[in-house]
């Protein structure tokens, strides 16, 4: 297993730069996750009140993921919450380059659906550390600088089937809107010179 668990997040930022992404077809399923260590104070106590709060949402299980076509997939999170196992935060999911190197990530993006991800833009990359195990960095926030504050998180697995689709789409929402780099050429040139990547495939 890689260990990942004393790296700081500026180095877990590091390592997500080497790695590559999984495609679509690897990630379904359930994969439990992991809330690494934050790059600060305010989003450490962020994170953990909104991943690990016994209140509402519920303690973190899991992240789950579906291909469903056409370079897209959807998914959502698990959490325990009063001894129930809920799903929550919705998701849509594709390939796209990733704001940290232009190299292909999986993309895991909130505001297709109404929940409090989506309120919040969060968006989260993910990278294969190794067989099983994914490097995740995830991003939200209402400007581009609480947006370039890295979030990291460990996933593994898959340990579980899907369990299916949840979730309220956002009427006429598109993809671009979250991921700046899949607008126009721009997206062209960014992802051409490395589309032929296995990984991807």
């Amino acid at each position: 297993m890689h260990d990942v668990l004393r790296l700081s997040a500026e180095d877990l930022v590091a390592v997500f730069k080497t790695i590559e992404a999984p495609g679509l077809e690897e990630m379904e399923g359930e994969f439990a996750a992991l809330l690494l260590r934050q790059p600060d104070l305010a989003a450490a106590l962020s994170g953990h009140l909104t991943c690990y709060n016994p209140l509402y949402p519920g303690m973190w299980l899991a992240k789950a993921f579906r291909p469903v076509g056409e370079g897209r997939g959807r998914g959502y999170n698990t959490s325990k919450h009063f001894g129930r196992v809920v799903q929550r935060f919705p998701m849509v999911t594709l390939v796209a380059p990733s704001r940290y190197d232009d190299g292909p990530a999986f993309q895991l993006v909130y505001r297709a659906f109404h929940s409090y991800c989506g309120f919040i833009h969060m968006v989260d990359e993910v990278r294969r550390l190794e067989a099983g195990q994914y490097l995740g960095i995830g991003t939200a926030g209402f400007s581009d600088a609480q947006r370039r504050v890295p979030r990291p998180f460990l996933l593994t697995g898959p340990v579980a089937p899907y369990r299916g689709d949840i979730g309220q789409g956002r009427a006429g929402f598109k993809v671009e809107s979250e991921v700046p780099a899949l607008s126009g050429s721009r997206y062209i040139r960014r992802l051409r010179p490395r589309d032929r990547r296995p990984c991807c495939s």
